[in-house]
């Protein structure tokens, strides 16, 4: 048996989503197959407990549409350079001897993560994304931003993940990591259907408020000119 999250969208505010931790039976082996058997048997198992209509996001769903929602596929465009959110979270990562390292940008996802200099920089102290910079706290903060804003440049995307009630990723380990994809997903339906999404996409001021002064209300212009809109 193996325990993994299925992430739902909160709905009455703060935090923007429920993490609730189902246990199914996991299917050992690297092929696909497996981790597909691995996959429905966590549905299986959500559904039992209430949760149905999930979307698996990764690399590995049997959803095409999951499959390009992986931070792998998924496309983040600013000052008309093109990169997948996990070159541009990679490639952001400022660490304490090095980075940001914004040539990982312009490499392939696989190669990004696996970059000797993201483990040999030591700790990350902050993030530059092409000049936005990020704190390390909230610690889900700077990819989530990444995750929505790419959602909300990929319409065609974003528009189908609404018709779900929850999202999961097979390969997040919640005591391993901290970022998931599947999360950054339900957090974005949960701002869409709060009446929130257009002013955290325009306004990161407003954005960054939100998670770390979660109980003042958003207030402030745009900050527009950083290339999303």
């Amino acid at each position: 048996m193996a325990q993994r999250p299925v992430f739902v969208p909160e709905r009455s505010g703060y935090p923007f989503v429920k993490k609730i931790d189902v246990e199914f039976k996991w299917f050992p082996g690297m092929v696909k197959s497996q981790t597909q058997k691995s996959i429905r048997s966590l549905h299986e198992a959500a559904e039992k407990a209430g949760y149905k209509s999930l979307l698996e996001i990764s690399s590995k769903s049997e959803d095409s549409l999951g499959v390009s929602l992986s931070a792998f596929n998924l496309n983040i465009t600013n000052d008309s350079k093109k990169m997948s959110v996990e070159c541009a979270f990679q490639g952001s990562k400022v660490f304490e001897h090095g980075g940001p390292y914004h040539d990982l940008y312009y490499s392939s996802s696989l190669d990004a993560k696996r970059d000797d200099r993201i483990r040999t920089s030591g700790n990350i102290i902050g993030f530059d994304f092409m000049g936005i910079q990020f704190p390390t706290m909230p610690i889900t903060l700077f990819y989530d931003w990444l995750y929505i804003m790419a959602l909300h440049q990929n319409r065609k995307l974003s528009d189908q993940i609404l018709a779900y009630d929850g999202f999961t990723d097979i390969a997040f380990n919640p005591q391993k990591s901290w970022n998931c994809q599947a999360r950054s997903a339900a957090l974005y339906k949960a701002l869409h259907e709060t009446g929130q999404l257009e002013q955290v996409i325009s306004d990161k001021a407003c954005y960054t408020s939100l998670f770390t002064n979660p109980t003042k209300p958003l207030t402030g212009g745009a900050q527009m000119g950083f290339g999303f809109i």
